[in-house]
């Protein structure tokens, strides 16, 4: 009895002595951590101490990013096994890789930066991503349009911060549309997806990580992401409008247009596209075709289009609405 106690005082004294974020290493992290300065393995070596060694140089007064920041997001739970700070974790050297050397010499290249200049190349700095955030949206990274356009994880998120402003439907546009000019420009336009409101996100609609649909989008098709909101205009119908069950590009802009109901172009013109004129009152707006001119066109085409009788554009379930008209 006298040796266990004896024993527990000493296992408590030992845990007294540990510095606020020592970490427990793993047998090889251990062992290139004591090996000697001049050894060849030492530029691998991790630091003794684990982020109490980065902290004593990467404060909060480190332009970037803030350290305390970091110990309030997911990466740092020290109770959860899955990250870089639980129980046996790397912490920092999980994803920065061993540290002994850039603590000794303070250069970048020392070290994994996850900078366009860092010593690891774009797959590799990524690898170190997906390590861990493999399953789920990410399965198809490798077959999306960022990764073969040469983008890193840290091009987007923000490891160091307490919300990474990507992962919110607010603040997520803001980071989208750094690159998406054209998008940018559609969205603050007369009519638009409620995106510059908060109301959306480009994930509602995209899969940033990657998809074997168009665009990127998180459904197969366009219009089944479409029906995802606008589930009022799948269907089926009694009375179909061939274009609405075909692409809803076809008439709509889905980032934004200056006319109303995104549409791409207005009516009649719009309809018209497919629907000649001959025969019926809807002829274009021009000077020789509007009533009162001597022209055949009706009045109701001048104030609103087709649209004014055919209401029921995308179908209709009435008995009469054949003609979409109710």
């Amino acid at each position: 009895m006298a040796l266990h106690n004896a024993l527990l005082c000493f296992v408590f004294a030992v845990c007294a002595a540990t510095p606020m974020f020592a970490r427990a290493q793993p047998a090889a992290a251990a062992a290139a951590a004591s090996a000697p300065v001049g050894d060849a393995a030492a530029p691998q070596a991790y630091t003794p101490k684990g982020a109490d060694t980065c902290l004593e140089c990467h404060d909060d007064e480190t332009a970037g990013y803030s350290a305390s920041a970091l110990f309030k997001t997911k990466h740092a739970q020290r109770g959860d096994r899955r990250t870089p700070f639980g129980p046996g974790g790397l912490q920092c050297e999980a994803c920065h890789g061993p540290g002994a050397a850039h603590a000794r010499n303070k250069k970048a290249t020392s070290i994994n930066t996850f900078k366009a200049d860092s010593k690891l190349s774009l797959p590799e700095r990524n690898q170190l991503c997906l390590g861990c955030h493999a399953g789920s949206a990410r399965t198809a990274w490798h077959a999306g349009v960022h990764e073969r356009a040469g983008l890193a994880c840290t091009d987007c998120h923000k490891i160091h911060q307490e919300h990474d402003a990507v992962l919110s439907r607010g603040s997520e546009p803001q980071v989208c549309v750094a690159c998406h000019k054209q998008q940018r420009a559609d969205f603050q336009k007369t009519s638009a997806h409620p995106v510059r409101q908060g109301r959306m996100g480009c994930s509602d609609c995209h899969s940033a990580h990657g998809s074997s649909a168009q665009a990127m989008l998180i459904k197969p098709t366009l219009n089944q992401t479409c029906y995802s909101c606008h589930a009022e205009k799948r269907g089926p119908l009694l009375w179909e409008h061939a274009p609405v069950s075909e692409d809803c590009s076809l008439c709509h802009k889905a980032h934004g247009s200056v006319r109303p109901a995104l549409l791409v172009k207005s009516p009649p013109l719009l309809c018209q596209q497919c629907h000649s004129a001959a025969g019926h009152p809807s002829v274009a707006r021009t000077g020789a075709a509007l009533p009162g001119a001597g022209g055949v066109g009706a009045i109701f085409v001048v104030v609103g289009g087709c649209t004014n009788c055919h209401s029921q554009v995308h179908g209709s379930n009435h008995p009469s609405g054949a003609k979409l008209m109710r």
